[in-house]
């Protein structure tokens, strides 16, 4: 008997995202009115379903059928690479745009929880696919999207309106949302921050929900949903992992190897030590997280070798702390250095260790209280802070 042939086009990225719980009854038919490929240009750069990787470029004009595949999969799709420098084939430094995951697109929808007649703010116009969604559902009239690239916006005008669809798409900085417009019954970002701003809280109305991938520096990054107080604050727990491209303006500007080491060569004035915590134990997204919090202004790398060995390094944002740790396969125990006033890999071990001790929870028990000059994340309950800003 011959196996069936799995579909591609709408009807089958549907079933999938239905069978997976992101897209319930009440979108379903906006998905269908709001077809993805309307949303894609001719070249993309397919990523996975889980993770920040991306794939060799698909070209329309080249493979119509991959293209096609490409778009009605669970998968992110780069459009634009370095703000718009790269040019070519390959991949690009850093990706800028995307159409995001179908899976997530419509789980933050779930998240926003819109009814008839509410006004949304959109940070993150991309190819303009969500704001597409929105408008449907909600009017054109009652949708605002941001785009900080002038670019990227043109483009997603040209989608929308090919759509049959006319939200109002402003050419500026996400950080001060649109004044002109509010307020909002929902503000959604498509891209992350690790400092809310606080215009987002202020445009939103008492009650409001604001829906936003939030990050530390470190790594790991979640979907958090706040609800709008009546005191300028807002606070709530995270939904679920995420993977966006950081906002333009927040982007961080981390110092060099070079700058720790000045001229030394490792492992310079740096003290050995002996660790049992597995390096890559320390690797998954919600780990990354929650060292994040615990251990504020640090970034990590990787230095790899062919034997599958590997040092991760730990740098201090002020360039006056470094730590290494060389993990080997097989090993029980792995060679430490660290240097400077922070002791970043004990600092690191406390983390894991707090995670532990608190039952390894996931990104849902977390959460996120914002306000003017403060943004303290928390555990459980807002009485119960991580670690705060």
């Amino acid at each position: 008997m011959t196996a069936r042939k799995e579909e591609v086009g709408p009807a089958g990225l549907a079933s999938a995202l239905v069978a997976s719980g992101a897209l319930h009854s009440d979108w379903l038919p906006t998905y269908l009115a709001v077809p993805r490929d309307m949303f894609v240009p001719a070249r993309v750069w397919p990523g996975i379903s889980a993770g920040t990787e991306q794939n060799p470029l698909v070209d329309r004009g080249a493979n119509s059928e991959a293209w096609l595949r490409a778009v009605y999969s669970d998968i992110p799709l780069t459009t634009q690479w370095d703000d718009g420098k790269h040019s070519g084939d390959g991949l690009g430094h850093t990706p800028s745009s995307s159409n995001s995951q179908p899976r997530m697109v419509f789980g933050m929808l779930a998240d926003l929880d819109v009814k008839d007649g509410h006004r949304v703010l959109e940070i993150g116009t991309g190819t303009g696919w969500n704001a597409g969604l929105l408008s449907h559902r909600l009017g054109s009239k009652n949708v605002v999207s941001i785009e900080f690239d002038p670019e990227v916006a043109r483009s997603a005008g040209t989608n929308l309106r090919a759509a049959g669809l006319s939200p109002l798409v402003i050419v500026g900085d996400g950080r001060l949302a649109y004044v002109g417009e509010a307020p909002y019954d929902r503000v959604i970002a498509t891209c992350a921050v690790g400092d809310l701003p606080q215009s987002w809280i202020d445009q939103t109305v008492t009650g409001g929900l604001i829906i936003a991938p939030w990050g530390t520096e470190y790594g790991g990054e979640a979907i958090v949903r706040l609800v709008v107080g009546e005191d300028g604050t807002a606070s709530g727990h995270f939904t679920r992992g995420s993977a966006f491209m950081r906002l333009r303006q927040q982007r961080a500007t981390r110092p060099t190897h070079d700058d720790h080491f000045k001229g030394r060569d490792w492992p310079a004035d740096g003290v050995r030590g002996v660790t049992l915590l597995s390096p890559p134990d320390i690797g998954g997204w919600v780990e990354q997280f929650v060292i994040g919090l615990r251990v504020p202004g640090v970034f990590w790398s990787v230095e790899t070798y062919d034997d599958g060995a590997y040092t991760l390094w730990t740098y201090s944002l002020d360039a006056q702390s470094w730590a290494t740790a060389d993990y080997e396969p097989g090993a029980s125990s792995y060679e430490v250095v660290q240097s400077g006033p922070r002791q970043l890999w004990d600092e690191i071990e406390a983390a894991h260790g707090w995670w532990q001790a608190h039952g390894s929870p996931g990104f849902e028990r977390f959460g996120l209280t914002v306000g003017r000059g403060v943004q303290i994340a928390w555990l459980d309950a807002p009485t119960n802070p991580v670690r705060a800003n």
